[in-house]
């Protein structure tokens, strides 16, 4: 078949050989909501892009890349202008049925990216509902999760080693700078961290977050929008971090892909 691997730009013959040949369908998942006023509203959504278009191009005799879903769930945002928030509900049901359509075509194989910490829920259910409700195996992963990233982002960090990469900070403002250095006013980045971690609560990309999980209104966190330090971003950085992220999202296409296939039994 034709070596173009954008789903949308398949006729339905090239879907039919792509779901015959066992390839991953690659699905990002973001939102539009407010990052600080050194970055646009899409950040969430043109790294997550990003990330799978560079991984899916470079697998792309094993993959195809679904048109991402826009939007999803942040309505602690909402305080904020710009953010586009759906119920859970709407976007748990509209995620599954984006693979449950996918399984129809005849694809075995979904891979969930997600470009938005508050979908992470909701992007776990999804993939397990799928398994659930048709023949496909779906799996879900926050991109800055995938294999290798950590690592890296380690290695580059100059942030706070807690909460130092967050959200509009260095990991996610580096990756922006990488992509569309035009979009960014780094006059504006700044270095916030309202959010004092304490014994059983943190956030942060890369370090992880503590035993307890809880999400106040975005705006009683931050008076920017930013939770980390974006000050310390650079292009070099984001190339680096995009580069790993692509190679990890390429690792776990080839291990959905080399997974048996399940076979159930009723013990009943």
């Amino acid at each position: 078949m034709a070596s173009e691997y954008h789903y949308g730009s398949l006729t339905w013959p090239q879907i039919k050989e792509a779901a015959a040949a066992r390839k991953v369908a690659v699905v990002p998942v973001a939102v539009l909501e407010d990052h600080g006023r050194h970055l646009p509203i899409d950040t969430d959504l043109l790294l997550c892009n990003a990330v799978c278009e560079r991984a899916v191009a470079s697998a792309q005799d094993r993959a195809v890349l679904v048109p991402a879903i826009n939007h999803g769930f942040t309505p602690h945002h909402m305080d904020f202008p710009g953010p586009i928030t759906i119920g859970w509900q709407t976007f748990v049901a509209y995620g599954v049925d984006v693979c449950r359509s996918l399984a129809h075509h005849g694809f075995r194989r979904i891979l969930i990216v997600n470009g938005h910490g508050s979908n992470t829920p909701f992007v776990d259910i999804i993939a397990r509902l799928a398994v659930l409700e048709t023949e496909a195996l779906a799996a879900a992963v926050n991109y800055w999760n995938a294999p290798g990233v950590h690592e890296a982002a380690e290695a580059l960090r100059e942030s706070d080693k807690i909460g130092g990469m967050n959200h509009a900070c260095e990991f996610e403002t580096s990756i922006y700078l990488a992509l569309r250095p035009d979009l960014v006013d780094m006059s504006k980045a700044v270095r916030e961290l309202s959010h004092q971690p304490t014994k059983n609560y943190w956030t942060d990309l890369v370090g992880g977050d503590g035993p307890l999980a809880m999400m106040e209104h975005w705006s009683a966190l931050s008076e920017s929008g930013v939770m980390g330090d974006a000050t310390k971003a650079s292009a070099e950085k984001g190339e680096r971090l995009l580069a790993a992220a692509a190679a990890g999202i390429v690792e776990l296409i080839d291990e959905l892909r080399a997974r048996r296939d399940a076979v159930r039994r009723d013990h009943h």
